[in-house]
């Protein structure tokens, strides 16, 4: 995240995780940007990305991991669905 936030990029999670669960994970995890409760699922669902899964052969509805580069002005300039954390950082950082 260090590089992506270097280029200048404000980096923000979100889940529907509430605000005591983002703290400890936050800590837990030493992170560098800001966590965005979304208990309500309104942003999540406002993106896309509230979908069914399929969790061990049974269906629930999720989050789907996504990132989306959104640029100064607000336009979506690149969306990245079913994210794989490992190499994801190097991929945004052709994108900005």
């Amino acid at each position: 995240m260090d590089k992506i936030i270097e280029k200048g990029a404000i980096v923000i999670g979100i889940s529907n995780d509430d605000l005591k669960s983002h703290e400890k994970f936050s800590k837990k995890y030493n992170l560098n940007f800001s966590l965005l409760s979304d208990v309500d699922r309104r942003v999540s669902i406002k993106y896309g990305v509230y979908k069914k899964k399929n969790l061990y052969g049974k269906i629930v509805w999720g989050i789907e991991r996504s990132t989306f580069i959104i640029d100064e002005q607000g336009k979506i300039k690149k969306i990245f669905r079913k994210v794989n954390v490992e190499g994801h950082v190097d991929e945004v950082l052709k994108h900005l």
